[in-house]
């Protein structure tokens, strides 16, 4: 973290490695991969563009890691908050800033992603990611999160008080991520359902579909589902949302 640590000038980057456990787990997805990539280019089977599609993702991975870690920052100044992503960027003036919260990562990274993530809510409900403002890069992101909103209150027109209206859009676009995110996972069950289809298929020389398994089915799953939980949790969203630590 750059600039004065007491005042509103602050800027958050890497400071730490990434785990060891994330780089080895990177470069595993990665070197498999490449490895499929020269199995499936000797198959006739498979699309003359298949084994280049797999080297793009492994280097689109690859990419996508460097610039979260390099490029990826924070900045606050008596102006606004600006979150600068992996290739675009997006600014608030302190007017427009509705509430920073440490909320807690989605369940199941473990070792391989940060516990206690930074979110900027504005006057919409809507959130967005504070990059490097997390556990990984600071020993008390909650504390750090405190200090940096009492030192920008004097820079604001409103308090930080909590407006009833726009806690009830937060819970209800939490609720709606939520429906989604669940959906996504009903997608990869039903590819994984698919999967194990096709090579019954196979193994009874029936005749294969695997446009309509891999991709039509596993879209209308997830399109359904999420159209379905959408509607659902909207309806009756969460009381509360994660605590902070």
């Amino acid at each position: 973290m750059g600039g004065d640590t007491g005042g509103i000038e602050r800027v958050y980057r890497r400071r730490r490695r990434l785990p060891w456990q994330y780089i080895g787990l990177v470069a595993l997805v990665c070197f498999n991969a490449l490895l499929q990539t020269g199995r499936v280019s000797d198959d006739p089977a498979v699309p003359r563009w298949g084994p280049w599609l797999i080297g793009l993702l492994a280097v689109a991975t690859l990419v996508r890691v460097a610039l979260e870690q390099f490029r990826a920052h924070t900045r606050v100044t008596a102006s606004g908050v600006t979150a600068q992503g992996n290739l675009r960027s997006r600014s608030w003036a302190w007017h427009e800033v509705y509430d920073i919260r440490v909320e807690q990562a989605p369940r199941g990274t473990g070792k391989l992603g940060p516990q206690w993530l930074t979110y900027l809510y504005d006057l919409e409900g809507r959130r967005f990611l504070l990059r490097h403002l997390d556990d990984w890069q600071l020993a008390d992101p909650y504390a750090e999160v405190s200090d940096l909103c009492l030192a920008a209150a004097p820079h604001r027109s409103l308090t930080w008080e909590r407006q009833p209206h726009v806690e009830e859009l937060i819970l209800r676009r939490a609720a709606r991520r939520r429906a989604w995110t669940w959906a996504a996972y009903g997608a990869l069950i039903t590819f994984g359902v698919m999967l194990v289809l096709d090579i019954g298929m196979v193994a009874t020389g029936s005749p294969e579909h695997e446009f309509l398994l891999f991709v039509c089915a596993p879209l209308a799953s997830f399109g359904v589902l999420g159209a379905a939980l959408d509607r659902y949790w909207t309806s009756r969203p969460p009381r509360t949302l994660p605590q902070q630590p």
